[in-house]
């Protein structure tokens, strides 16, 4: 069964760091794109990193461009979020799409279409 298991969110004061983890399991990471939603009450879902397993291509949300950094090791995708930011505050989900259903190119923009998510780590960021 394809599972996406996430850990690593917490509390952190403005200007601090997290590091998320998304864990793959039944499928090959090679075949997919991974990366990172967030969303908080009454927003819509806001695509925030992505990486793609193919060629290691990697995608930001203005938002977050040099901020935040996405990486692999083998069957495990990190977010490392640097700079935090009280708007940085949300339910960060790590999703996945394998490559011949959404690009890497367009995975921020394709929420909707996105069929296996992990189960969501709360990060807050507030003083």
């Amino acid at each position: 069964q394809v599972q996406l298991v996430e850990s690593g969110g917490g509390v952190v004061q403005p200007g601090g760091s997290l590091r998320l983890s998304c864990v793959l399991s039944g499928f090959r990471l090679d075949y997919y794109t991974i990366g990172w939603f967030r969303q908080v009450p009454g927003k819509e879902r806001e695509g925030v990193s992505c990486i793609s397993g193919m060629d290691g291509s990697t995608y930001y949300a203005d938002s977050v461009k040099g901020r935040f950094f996405i990486y692999r090791d083998k069957n495990t995708v990190y977010l490392q979020m640097d700079d935090l930011k009280p708007e940085d505050t949300a339910v960060y989900y790590c999703a996945a799409a394998h490559l011949k259903e959404v690009v890497a190119a367009v995975f921020l923009s394709s929420g909707p279409r996105l069929k296996t998510w992990g189960q969501g780590s709360p990060v807050t960021v507030s003083s």
